[in-house]
């Protein structure tokens, strides 16, 4: 039987950045890095930004934090997580990961805060 886990990976996305685009794609390569390797171990690791970006897009937002923002972005990453077995947090201070660790705890999944607690799937 597996252990495969549902893990959204939550770190900084926003936080610290200034909005700056190459700041904003270093954030998002280290969520995509992270579920790399939960994939690797056998996991299903999702980002919210790999749902809402393209959605954003889509839908005309012109930067981060403008209204189509607020109303895609983290209502996304807070539907996914409803569907995983368990949350990631990774990276620096940040508002909405915390918010997506606070769900999670208030769900009842599993909260890690490194990938060195997370065992391969069998």
């Amino acid at each position: 039987m597996s252990n495969s886990q549902m893990i959204l990976v939550a770190g900084p996305y926003r936080s610290g950045t200034g909005d700056d685009p190459v700041k904003l794609a270093a954030n998002v390569r280290a969520m995509n890095e992270t579920a790399l390797t939960l994939f690797r171990a056998g996991h299903l690791a999702v980002t919210g930004e790999a749902l809402a970006l393209p959605l954003l897009e889509t839908a005309g937002s012109t930067r981060p934090g403008d209204p189509l923002y607020d109303e895609i972005f983290h209502p996304i990453a807070e539907q996914l997580l409803s569907r995983c077995d368990a949350v990631l947090r990774i990276g620096g201070p940040s508002e909405g990961a915390d918010r997506m660790v606070a769900q999670a705890r208030a769900e009842g999944k599993r909260i890690y805060l490194s990938l060195s607690e997370i065992p391969a799937a069998v």
